[in-house]
């Protein structure tokens, strides 16, 4: 409730056809939350509601055969009251300013959650990297960050890796702004850089791992039904790039058994009720660009892996995933969405009717953005921290989120009562976020 009243609902993804537009979808999420925060007024969630500032580019680029392409970039500052932009650049032929617009959303949320004095910002190249050579992305790259000009730096605004962007790309963003900014020290105005650029140890990991430590926590203060912690649990991971494939060794690391990971082009899942031999999936797909074929493995579908029986479904590749379509073949008892986006509202509703649990992208992704915290933090002060007090770091702050949310959950779920909306842990990480998000703009005062 707001202070001029209950704001209007926007049209619920649930809806036939269902809504599967990124930004609108963070919009219906936001309202859902705002009916539990008191006292926020109409003017806070209009602010809220709509990034800072959006911007997009187009630019020309000489390719390796000679001829002359334009791509175009987006990035999106969403909010910066807790303090600079961070978030991702990612490459992708399907890169949209609603998607880029909804990620820097998420990002808000996502340091509020995690205690990270960040603001959202998330940016994207429309191109497809798989045809593209190094020379072209690193042009791509530095053109990109030309055009953008003074709308990034240490302090406004933070870019880090994300789809099919790694360190190297990194690494040409910082060279390229370095060059513009002669004489400063330049390296916190990008994170996830190579270590011998000021990049952080167990940044590369970071999401994943991060990811470990939430669902740890989470199991040991909620337990599922035979299911009170990873050792033991069976894993299905969508997705084995960057962050699930590690998540996957992390998992096994700690006595999960993986039974179950896909690709672009497909998935594999063992057989014979043994968990699959990691080394030998990443020693195929290095060879063979995928995991499907792997000898000894039963070819999947990415669908087939999604509705898999197991105790934990990691979807780590792109977002939408688990729709209304498909959500009641989802037979995991624990959805952990190292992905942005990838289970839908209509689909948190049935998996909630079906008991299923979801921890939702705003907590367990959350690693990534606060070790790239880390490494600007170790940037400003010249410093180099050790990977143990990296992850010991990571670990304590991602057990404090998880407590923070669980703890939020208890707290609003009585308030159901009210006729408003149903309580999972999305919904309690959104409005603990918000909440804080909304004190600290208020703490500050509306300037002037």
């Amino acid at each position: 409730m707001t202070d001029q009243g209950t704001p209007a609902r926007p049209e619920t993804p649930a809806q036939t056809p269902e809504e599967l537009d990124p930004y609108r979808i963070r919009q219906f999420q936001f309202h859902q939350a705002s009916q539990y925060i008191a006292g926020l007024k109409q003017g806070l969630i209009d602010f809220f509601q709509s990034p800072k500032r959006t911007l997009s580019v187009r630019f020309p680029i000489e390719m390796a055969d000679g001829s002359v392409r334009t791509f175009v970039g987006h990035r999106v500052l969403h909010n910066t009251v807790l303090g600079p932009g961070k978030g991702g650049i990612r490459y992708h032929p399907r890169v949209t300013v609603e998607e880029v617009q909804a990620l820097a959303t998420l990002m808000t949320w996502k340091c509020a959650l995690v205690g990270v004095p960040f603001g959202g910002a998330k940016g994207g190249v429309v191109c497809d990297p798989k045809v593209l050579d190094r020379r072209e992305l690193r042009r791509i790259t530095r053109r990109f960050v030309a055009e953008l000009g003074e709308n990034i730096g240490p302090y406004t605004d933070i870019p880090a890796p994300d789809l099919y962007t790694d360190p190297q790309t990194m690494a040409w963003i910082y060279d390229t702004y370095d060059i513009m900014h002669p004489g400063r020290n330049n390296r916190p105005v990008v994170t996830g850089k190579p270590l011998d650029l000021g990049g952080s140890e167990g940044r590369r990991e970071a999401t994943g791992r991060g990811c470990l430590y939430a669902v740890e926590r989470f199991l040991e203060r909620h337990p599922l039904p035979d299911l009170r912690g990873v050792e033991g649990a069976t894993v299905a991971i969508q997705g084995f790039g960057n962050v699930g494939a590690v998540a996957a060794r992390l998992f096994a690391g700690h006595g999960a058994r993986v039974i179950a990971v896909s690709d672009s082009q497909g998935g594999i899942e063992a057989v014979d009720s043994t968990p699959l031999d990691l080394d030998r999936v990443q020693e195929y797909k290095s060879r063979h660009g995928t995991v499907v074929g792997l000898p000894g493995t039963r070819t999947l579908t990415n669908a087939d892996l999604l509705a898999l029986e197991c105790d934990i479904l990691i979807p780590a590749a792109l977002g939408n995933q688990i729709r209304a379509d498909n959500a009641a073949g989802v037979r995991a008892r624990l959805v952990v969405e190292a992905a942005n986006g990838p289970v839908t509202p209509a689909a948190d509703a049935a998996l909630r009717q079906r008991e299923v649990t979801v921890v939702p992208d705003i907590l367990a992704n959350a690693g990534g953005v606060t070790v790239s915290y880390f490494e600007w933090v170790q940037n400003n002060e010249n410093q180099h921290w050790s990977l143990n007090e990296v992850n010991t770091r990571l670990r304590e702050q991602m057990r404090a989120a998880v407590d923070a949310v669980l703890d939020q959950h208890r707290r609003l779920r009585p308030r159901e009562a009210e006729g408003l909306a149903k309580v999972d842990f999305r919904l309690a990480a959104v409005a603990l976020a918000v909440e804080r998000l909304a004190r600290a703009t208020l703490e500050r005062g509306i300037w002037p």
